[in-house]
């Protein structure tokens, strides 16, 4: 472990390479959130026996600074973030990670940037689209118990967050989409625990169905197209980024190959951690062929 931090103009960002004598090209990750760190996607570090695996937490997440100025909290600069990492760290050839909102960040990063040095994006239930992923929330609460449906909706429109009611109602519909594993791993339960709820509160808003933030109108579908590099979207069967949806872009972007994990939900990589890492493993052995 190799555990340091990169100094920017609003903080210190922590980052952690694993593996860093291994051959292969090195993977960086991305977290979700935003406002979450990186802990919950630990269970990637098995990739370290082939390739240097880089954790990083986005400032104002996990183990980075977390002053809470909204000054950063934007998308041009968690891509100048990602930028600044990158070449700290002298990558000639990376392949990006993103898993959620991070799959949002390094297809953004991609987009601007078109850097050669990025060979492939993995992006792991992608919310590559703010209102789309609304949309499909609001479906997913459709299929929740009418009384369930009743208390959370109330809740929103109220404004009222509090109730033990609400927060079981929501508990029930993160343990189908979310986490199914029961119960929740303790790497899962620590990015939980560190959560920046103003941050994520300011770009999202205040819960998977009511988008507000400063996020709620992104969206990168238009420019898929682009993109002309190898691409891997993964996501699970019962997951908020509905496979529907995730076919929809794979069917975007030239060359992508898409995998559903049967019976799997958001985290799948914790939920399928040996087929999830042995699907990437694949994928990149194959991209390197081509390097």
């Amino acid at each position: 472990m190799s555990e340091k931090f990169l100094t920017t103009p609003y903080g210190r960002v922590w980052y952690d390479v694993r593996g860093s004598g291994r051959a292969g090209i090195p993977l960086l990750i991305a977290h979700g959130g935003p406002g979450i760190g990186h802990d919950y996607l630990e269970s990637l570090s098995e990739l370290s026996s082939e390739r240097p695996v880089i954790f990083y937490d986005q400032l104002g997440s996990g183990r980075s600074a977390a002053a809470d100025d909204p000054a950063f909290w934007t998308i041009d600069y968690y891509i100048s973030e990602l930028a600044a990492l990158i070449r700290e760290l002298k990558l000639e050839k990376v392949h990006l990670l993103g898993q959620s909102w991070g799959a949002f960040l390094v297809c953004a990063y991609w987009l601007q940037l078109k850097t050669p040095a990025v060979k492939s994006l993995i992006l792991s239930s992608p919310c590559l689209s703010a209102p789309r992923w609304h949309e499909d929330q609001c479906a997913c609460l459709k299929q929740m118990p009418q009384e369930l449906q009743e208390i959370i909706l109330r809740a929103e429109a109220e404004h009222d967050y509090a109730s033990p009611e609400y927060h079981q109602a929501m508990d029930i519909y993160y343990h189908r989409h979310v986490c199914r594993m029961d119960p929740w791993p303790e790497v899962l339960v620590r990015s939980l625990d560190g959560l920046n709820l103003n941050q994520y509160l300011y770009m999202w808003g205040a819960s998977e169905f009511t988008v507000t933030g400063t996020l709620k109108d992104e969206d990168l579908s238009p420019r898929l197209a682009e993109i002309n590099i190898p691409v891997l979207l993964t996501c699970g069967e019962f997951d908020e980024a509905v496979p529907a949806t995730v076919a929809d872009f794979s069917r975007l972007i030239p060359g992508a190959v898409m995998r559903v994990f049967a019976g799997a939900s958001h985290l799948h990589h914790l939920e399928k951690p040996e087929q999830f890492n042995s699907e990437l493993r694949a994928f990149l052995r194959q991209v390197e062929k081509l390097h």
